[in-house]
């Protein structure tokens, strides 16, 4: 039988999942997206809230179902501080990775490219456990992404969505889960090493 206390990690997506709700309810999609000019008035805490508001309802439920689909993935794989690390390393690469590099892009809002982030991290850390899975894990987002950068978001995505796909967003958010599933496995090790 399913406990909550058995997986306190999952006190994070739920937390994600309310105030991704909240947001949507109050309507603080414009005074929280992600904002090129207004990042440049030294609104930094943008670069972290634009990965926590959506277009709409439709888009906000599109991602509210990764989250729970990453999480069911690899809720045994990552501990909830390790969880956390990949949440803020993965939103700051897709948010500081749209600033630096898509210049021409004026605002950005979205769970997905955190999400593609979260997958890549959790799938690092699952290499250990069950490594024929988790390359067939990491193959699949690495198609999806390749198609991304060749031809654009998948088909349906835009619609499903309520507006264009940002597909660098999930390039640079699945780099970031590359570096802190790099780190969290490195410093996971080190504590193990410590602790025995």
């Amino acid at each position: 039988m399913f406990k909550l206390k058995q997986y306190p990690v999952l006190i994070i997506p739920v937390l994600i999942a309310l105030i991704s709700l909240v947001f949507q309810i109050a309507d603080l999609v414009p005074q929280l997206r992600y904002s090129r000019f207004l990042v440049e008035q030294g609104h930094w805490w943008l670069f972290i809230t634009g990965n926590l508001v959506h277009l709409g309802w439709g888009h906000l439920l599109l991602n509210l179902a990764g989250l729970a689909m990453v999480w069911w993935f690899f809720i045994d794989d990552l501990k909830a501080w390790e969880w956390l690390l990949a949440l803020l390393i993965s939103g700051l690469f897709v948010t500081v990775g749209l600033y630096l590099f898509d210049v021409h892009l004026i605002w950005y809002v979205g769970l997905s490219g955190l999400l593609h982030g979260l997958f890549v991290a959790g799938g690092i850390r699952l290499l250990s456990k069950e490594l024929g899975f988790a390359v067939i894990l990491l193959a699949v987002l690495a198609g999806k992404l390749a198609y991304e950068q060749f031809f654009g978001s998948l088909p349906g995505t835009s619609e499903m969505s309520g507006g264009p796909v940002v597909v660098n967003a999930h390039l640079y958010g699945a780099i970031g889960g590359v570096v802190s599933g790099l780190l969290i496995t490195v410093v996971g090790r080190f504590v193990d090493r410590e602790l025995s």
